[in-house]
């Protein structure tokens, strides 16, 4: 059997109602990315990916209310996943545009400031209230969260593996 690639799109945040639903955080662009996956997978730390269906999804604010075949009329099934990684297989994504990246191919990357310095490697990238957030750790081992909005990201290069950005004033001294 050939290995699944897995990628990281969301987080599970807290059961919803009574019925067995979740309330997510999805870290795509678009919720729709939920119509081209008949199954996700959830992940809780230490622990292997597991399988589940999508019977159904709703926006709900700047979250998602997801329904999967085994939760339904369980809302303590549904508990249990509070905190979970929300995986789906690499295949089932959308082909990209020119200059288009996932945010997983952005992991590794090496990241350097405007002034050709290198600030150190994206170790992860998170969502905060809608907004995409990196996790930069320089080479001593310091974590830098970096708000990656447009404003402040020059380039990214996924197949050169660098990323050139030019920080909020101040936002380094906080951290270095």
């Amino acid at each position: 059997m050939d290995k699944i690639t897995l990628v990281h799109i969301g987080k599970v945040l807290r059961p919803h109602g009574l019925k067995g639903e979740l309330c997510i955080d999805i870290y795509a662009d678009s919720p729709f990315l939920l119509d081209r996956v008949a199954r996700i997978y959830l992940q809780q730390p230490g622990h292997k990916p597991k399988p589940f269906a999508v019977t159904a999804w709703q926006p709900h604010g700047r979250r998602i209310i997801l329904r999967l075949d085994r939760f339904n009329g369980m809302r303590d099934e549904a508990a249990r996943w509070t905190g979970a990684d929300i995986l789906m297989r690499a295949r089932d994504l959308p082909p990209l545009e020119e200059g288009e990246y996932f945010c997983h191919q952005l992991v590794g990357c090496e990241v350097f400031l405007g002034s050709g310095d290198l600030l150190g490697r994206l170790d992860g990238v998170q969502s905060c209230s809608g907004r995409e957030v990196w996790s930069i750790v320089t080479d001593g081992g310091r974590e830098v969260l970096f708000p990656a909005e447009n404003e402040f990201v020059r380039s990214v290069d996924v197949q050169a593996n660098r990323i050139v950005i030019d920080p909020p004033p101040g936002l380094l001294d906080i951290y270095l």
